[in-house]
């Protein structure tokens, strides 16, 4: 007897027909798929050769943030948003490549964040090029070795990575094409089998300062040693024995190394803010965010003359950081992030108040911003899940 919350599995000769039909119009909807996809290569390439025609970039991150956007608007189920984004992410990835392929250069080797990052924003197509260094990141796309490239700029729990706001002082033809938050989850990887084995951990220092708690409650007699990149870490600890690294589990399985604990950053909600830059400002018609270098004149109330400009134009400055002029002593430069587009003409007096008072000034970028909340746009944007690693 079969109660009312059960019900009796029907047997499997019993569904055949009905699978082989659901499957048939699976097929047909997966032909129709991939007819549609080819008519929408064929479009990418003609707006690629209308672009080289007319020396307009390939990249175009306002009208992919709005595309994105207007299918979202458009969703009505039941594919989920997170699914529809994330197969959106690579298409336009295919695009684009299709178009021009594109040369991403990040700081590397492979396995580091800043190429995770890279691949969660630009998709599988791009052609991804390691750099040993930050400053080999700009040279790169300064010099047009590289299209773009992917820089790490602040972290959520460890603050700003300084020789980044001091490479865009020294390069001034690399600019802010568009602004990207990565979740960040942090793993223990080793070649041992167990924590009680580790004697030396090798990582990058935002990654440890980001764990420092986890480290010393767990291996607190454990040396840390800090490297280039928590990619360079893991291949450490591949080749000696008793270490560990910190770094991104995705790494782990390539190399060989077991992960021993996951998620250790000290506080969950752990991102990284990276900047896209090229080697010429990015149209910037939709953006809602600028970025900007400035050294103050050398006059008593030169940077409170900057701030009420800003004030004075009711535009919010979201951040500010100084960082020491190098070659002169006791001279700051300061980081600015305001929420408007500075490129726009309406903001072209508010400017000039601020270069009154100013030594010199440089606009970095103008951008739509990559919105960080609580409910973690950017996975959704991307199609990417909250708990990966």
């Amino acid at each position: 007897m079969i109660s009312s919350l059960e019900k009796a599995p029907l047997p499997a000769d019993g569904i055949e027909g009905e699978l082989a039909e659901l499957r048939a119009g699976i097929d047909a909807v997966d032909s129709e798929i991939q007819r549609l996809l080819n008519k929408r290569a064929e479009f990418s390439l003609k707006t690629g050769r209308l672009k080289a025609s007319a020396g307009v970039p390939v990249f175009h991150p306002d009208r992919e943030q709005a595309l994105l956007a207007a299918l979202e608007a458009r969703n009505t189920g039941p594919l989920p948003a997170l699914h529809l984004k994330a197969i959106y992410g690579e298409i336009l990835s295919s695009s684009r490549a299709l178009q021009e392929p594109l040369r991403v250069a990040f700081l590397g080797p492979e396995g580091t964040f800043s190429h995770m990052a890279a691949r969660e924003y630009f998709g599988s197509a791009m052609i991804y090029e390691a750099k040993a260094t930050l400053h080999d990141v700009f040279d790169a796309v300064e010099k047009g070795d590289s299209d773009l490239g992917m820089v790490p700029l602040e972290n959520s729990l460890n603050g700003s990575v300084g020789q980044s706001l001091d490479l865009f002082a020294s390069h001034r033809n690399a600019h802010v094409q568009a602004e990207w938050s990565s979740r960040i989850r942090l793993s223990l990887m080793s070649g041992a089998r167990s924590l009680a084995e580790i004697s030396v951990i090798y990582s990058h220092p935002q990654a440890l300062g980001q764990c420092a708690l986890w480290l010393r409650e767990n291996l607190p007699s454990a040396r840390q040693v800090q490297v280039e990149s928590t990619a360079v870490a893991a291949h450490r600890a591949v080749a000696e024995a008793g270490s560990a690294a910190v770094g991104h589990a995705g790494i782990a399985p390539n190399l060989g190394l077991r992960v021993l604990a996951s998620g250790i950053e000290d506080i969950a909600d752990n991102w990284t803010r990276f900047f896209i830059i090229g080697p010429r400002p990015a149209d910037s018609a939709g953006a809602n965010r600028s970025s900007l270098v400035f050294a103050l004149a050398d006059q008593p109330g030169s940077l409170a003359a900057v701030l009420n400009a800003f004030a004075a134009a009711k535009i919010n400055m979201s951040k500010l950081e100084s960082r020491p002029m190098r070659h002169e002593r006791w001279k700051y430069l300061f980081f600015a992030d305001v929420d408007c587009n500075l490129a726009h003409p309406a903001h072209a007096s508010l400017l000039e108040s601020v270069r009154s008072h100013c030594h010199s000034v440089r606009v970095i970028g103008s951008y739509l911003s990559a919105v960080r909340d609580g409910d973690h746009a950017n996975d959704r944007a991307r199609g990417h899940s909250n708990d990966q690693v």
